[in-house]
């Protein structure tokens, strides 16, 4: 397979880099900010695209890249993949799956727990000296089985309604999307008191977080880690080559979305 090109459209882990580099002609991207740089004999020899949910695939990409047989995505977010251009043209497209649950599950526990115990909080009193001074207020009571109090968010249409039924006493946990919610409603709730705290995981437009919520203490705040540890990443990447080598071999996906 060291003759099939692979277009890798953003930086991943090393471990995937060099994975795709040991098996399969790798071309990188940033060598070439501009796709009709490519010589026409890479463009000729790429059959693969490697990306993630912050690069995607769109239709200029594909388009470019005539010999395009699969777009292999090292993530679960596929909003950035044109899955109709890949259709029309019999590109599969793969993506993460159930590989990555347990991880952005354990990420939820730990907003609950951050946002209720007041943890992050917490750590700043000690830190801070005001310890010596008195102990931290009481906070409260964790329910795991995910009350009506508390939301845990993968998708959500009418998030004002949602925000309201929460109320001041409620806690808004989004390990999804960032442009899933409305991020400005979102922003006032928590400003305004409208909801009693938040623990962000994502956000609308990153890395760019709205300012307001730096100084709230109701509120934790995630650089998108959900799958960010060195076993799931490694497995995540395992997957990406996993789904390349069965295509190329003929065999059925492990993943296929498209």
């Amino acid at each position: 397979m060291e003759s099939i090109g692979v277009l890798l459209v953003v930086h991943v882990m090393p471990y995937l880099e060099q994975e795709l580099d040991k098996r399969f002609k790798l071309f990188r991207a940033w060598d070439y900010p501009n796709l009709a740089q490519l010589p026409s004999q890479h463009v000729a020899a790429i059959r693969a695209v490697v990306s993630d949910s912050t690069a995607g695939a769109d239709a200029a990409l594909i388009e470019a890249l005539p010999k395009l047989e699969i777009v292999s995505i090292f993530s679960a977010g596929v909003d950035k993949i044109d899955q109709e251009k890949c259709r029309e043209k019999g590109i599969r497209v793969t993506y993460m799956t159930d590989v990555l649950s347990d991880e952005v599950a354990d990420l939820a526990i730990g907003l609950m727990l951050a946002l209720l115990r007041r943890i992050c909080e917490c750590d700043r009193f000690v830190r801070s000296g005001q310890w010596k001074r008195g102990d931290y207020k009481l906070t409260t009571k964790v329910c795991l089985f995910l009350h009506s109090r508390i939301l845990l968010v993968l998708l959500l249409s009418q998030f004002k309604e949602v925000i309201n039924a929460l109320g001041p006493k409620g806690y808004f946990i989004n390990i999804g999307r960032g442009k899933h919610v409305d991020e400005a409603e979102l922003v006032s709730a928590l400003v305004e008191g409208r909801l009693g705290g938040a623990g962000l995981d994502v956000f609308g437009n990153e890395p760019v977080v709205p300012e307001e919520l730096f100084g709230l203490e109701n509120v934790v705040l995630l650089p998108h880690v959900g799958s960010g540890t060195v076993e799931t990443r490694t497995s995540m990447a395992d997957l990406v080559l996993g789904n390349l080598e069965a295509h190329f071999l003929g065999k059925p996906l492990l993943t296929p979305l498209v």
